[in-house]
C-alpha cells in the first residue's frame, strides 16, 4: 500500500496562499502535516536573503523542525523578448530561481537533522518547451529550475534529503486569468492538449504530496511532468 501520509512532519510551502500553492497547504494537511505558508500577501517576501532565513528559523522553533519544503512562489511576465525591461527579466528570475536556491539552502540543515526529508521545486512544462506564447523569462528561469533540482539532488542525497520537481501544464489559478479569460488563447492551449482536460490545481498538490511521501523514498532529482499529455508531441 502506497504511503502518502505526512503524520508529524512540518511542511513549507511557498506561496501557499493561492493556487497551486493553497492546494498543497491543504492537502497536506489532509493528510497529517503541520504546515506553514510562506506567502508575501502575509508578510514574507522570499525573494528577501534575511527574511527567508527569519521564517525558516521561526519555523523550526515553533514546530520542531522542518521535514518538507514546496518551492512554489513564482511569476511570469509574458511580453515578447525585445520588449521585456532588464527590471521585468530580473524580478522573474528573482522570484522563479533565486527564491528556489535561497529557500532550499535555507531549509537544507533543519532537514538534515530530521534525518532527511523532501524538497519539491514547481519547474514548469516551459522548462521543456519553447512554449506557445512569448514568455522567454519564464522559460528561462523554468529551465533553470529542472536542474537546479537534479543538482541539489545529488549534492544532498547522502543527507537523505530528496529533491524533486513538478512541471504542470496550464493550470486555471489567478496565474494564468490572462489566458482563460482570452478564447483565442484558451483554445491554442487546449490544441496542445492531448487528453482534452486541463488539471486542476489540486491534482498538481496530489503530484506533489506524491513525491513528498514515503511512497516516493526512491525517487530523486527528477521532474514529473503533469501536463494533459503536452510534452508527449
Amino acid at each position: 500500500m502506497l504511503d502518502l501520509r505526512l503524520d508529524g512532519k512540518v511542511a513549507i510551502v511557498t506561496g501557499g496562499e493561492r493556487g497551486i500553492g493553497a492546494a498543497t497547504t491543504r492537502l497536506f494537511g489532509e493528510h497529517g502535516a503541520k504546515v506553514v505558508s510562506l506567502d508575501v500577501s502575509t508578510g514574507c517576501d522570499v525573494t528577501d536573503e534575511r527574511a527567508v532565513s527569519d521564517a525558516f528559523a521561526q519555523a523550526a522553533r515553533e514546530h520542531g523542525g522542518i521535514d518538507i519544503l514546496v518551492n512554489n512562489a513564482g511569476r511570469a511576465n509574458r511580453k515578447s523578448a525585445t520588449e521585456l525591461s532588464r527590471e521585468e527579466w530580473d524580478a522573474v528570475v528573482q522570484l522563479n530561481l533565486t527564491a528556489v536556491f535561497l529557500c532550499s539552502r535555507s531549509a537544507m540543515p533543519y532537514i538534515k537533522r530530521r534525518g532527511g526529508g523532501a524538497i519539491v521545486n514547481l519547474a514548469s512544462i516551459m522548462g521543456f518547451s519553447g512554449g506557445i506564447f512569448p514568455n522567454a523569462s519564464y522559460q528561462a528561469t523554468k529551465g533553470a529550475v529542472v536542474n537546479l533540482t537534479r543538482a541539489l539532488a545529488l549534492e544532498w542525497a547522502a543527507d537523505n534529503i530528496r529533491v524533486n520537481a513538478v512541471a504542470p501544464t496550464f493550470v486555471r489559478t489567478e496565474f494564468t486569468t490572462p489566458i482563460f479569460s482570452n478564447p483565442e488563447l484558451t483554445a491554442r492551449v487546449m490544441q496542445h492538449t492531448p487528453l482534452g482536460r486541463l488539471p486542476e490545481p489540486e491534482e498538481i498538490a496530489a503530484a506533489i504530496l506524491y513525491l513528498c511521501s514515503a511512497a516516493a523514498r526512491c525517487i530523486t532529482g527528477i521532474t514529473l511532468p503533469v501536463d494533459s499529455g503536452f510534452l508527449a508531441r
